[in-house]
């Protein structure tokens, strides 16, 4: 679960990152990685 949490934090930040600098497809990759990450916790949760 903290591995998730990291690395959900991680996309988090390379999404604000990215939308600064303008990098529209990097950022939207950026935003489907917090989605994998905030499905895959709601999964642990879950169970």
């Amino acid at each position: 679960m903290k591995n998730l949490n990291s690395e959900y934090e991680s996309a988090k930040h390379k999404a604000n990152t990215y939308m600064k600098n303008g990098q529209i497809s990097k950022y939207f990759t950026a935003l489907l990685e917090m989605n994998r990450c905030k499905r895959l916790m709601l999964a642990v949760v879950a169970n």
